[in-house]
């Protein structure tokens, strides 16, 4: 495995990765349309991956790069936000966040940012 000291999806997590895949938000299922299928420069994304106690949104092993979405489960938790960046930027994964209505009105800058970031290794 290529994490330094997290684990990738910790079976104590498996109901509610499930769960997660299995009630997307909108803004989630738009982007996930988007991506899968290596439909962003051929890149392959994982949805619901789990990294040490943590669970990101979006994920491309092969680039470790993570793309969160920040609706409005994310309002007033920018310190818990920050303390699970630091974690994960110490696996050494890439954090790409863009809010609900980027997705929604600027899905191609979204794609194009996520293809730029992910080829920069």
């Amino acid at each position: 495995m290529h994490y330094n000291t997290a684990k990738a999806n910790i079976p104590e997590q498996k109901d509610q990765r499930k769960a997660l895949r299995n009630n997307m938000t909108p803004a989630e299922a738009t982007l996930w349309q988007a991506l899968k299928g290596r439909g962003v420069g051929g890149l392959k994304f994982r949805r619901q991956q789990g990294i040490g106690p943590f669970i990101l949104d979006f994920y491309c092993p092969k680039h470790k790069l993570g793309v969160e979405l920040d609706g409005t489960s994310h309002d007033h938790k920018y310190e818990y936000d920050e303390q699970r960046t630091a974690f994960l930027m110490k696996q050494g994964i890439r954090i790409l966040r863009f809010s609900n209505e980027q997705v929604f009105y600027s899905l191609p800058a979204v794609l194009a940012e996520t293809g730029k970031i992910a080829n920069e290794d």
